[in-house]
């Protein structure tokens, strides 16, 4: 029994990678640059959007997104109002995206005219690891109010991911966290892996993420 669950689940991921292939190629036929982000509830990933939207469009770069979460709209209405194309895309039960949910969202969105797409994934630092996209980076975003013991509980989102961004530093004394333990915890799992702090309240550390993001 034990050998038929882990054939299902290795067909599981071989049919979701297959898919977040088409999607990398779609994106690539439309020369359209993908951005996956993880990290958990109120970590900052719609933030992180609705900051560089203006950020990237200063530099003549068009933005759209894929909001996705287990139920209802209300990171899509935040991310539609900076004026954006957006789509979306709800899980039910599932507690990330897939490669099918993405595909299924690229179907209602003209990207023709669009140079970079956000696919923000559901709040969770579990579950979307094992469930590529089709993005050419994965950013997880995460905050000093989950404590500074977050990237040692959640090691392979951190293996797995491109780019790391430490959120509310500002708060970081208040909360009694160690950013610099986060930082060293970070680099322990993922040597290669870049590291931006920010204030995305106030919009510091944007800029530079949108340095990264067009390099």
């Amino acid at each position: 029994m034990h050998h038929v669950d882990v054939h299902m689940e290795a067909e599981i991921y071989g049919a979701n990678n297959r898919l977040a292939e088409h999607n990398a190629e779609h994106f690539k036929a439309h020369n359209v640059r993908a951005f996956d982000l993880l990290g958990a509830i109120g970590s900052g990933k719609t933030s992180l959007i609705e900051k560089l939207v203006p950020e990237l469009k200063s530099r003549g770069k068009v933005t759209a997104a894929i909001a996705g979460d287990v139920y209802g709209d209300d990171d899509f209405q935040r991310i539609i109002k900076t004026g954006i194309i957006a789509f979306n895309a709800n899980t039910g039960k599932e507690c990330h995206l897939d490669a099918h949910l993405v595909h299924h969202a690229l179907d209602h969105m003209d990207l023709d005219d669009v140079d970079i797409v956000f696919i923000e994934n559901v709040g969770n630092m579990v579950c979307p690891t094992d469930f590529k996209l089709g993005a050419e980076k994965r950013i997880v975003v995460i905050s000093t109010t989950e404590g500074d013991d977050v990237v040692n509980k959640h090691p392979m989102m951190f293996r797995d991911c491109q780019i790391a961004i430490i959120n509310k530093v500002d708060l970081a004394e208040a909360v009694g966290c160690n950013v610099e333990r986060m930082i060293q915890d970070i680099k322990r799992y993922n040597p290669e892996m870049l590291i931006i702090k920010t204030n995305l309240k106030k919009g510091e550390g944007v800029k530079e993420i949108a340095d990264v993001i067009l390099a």
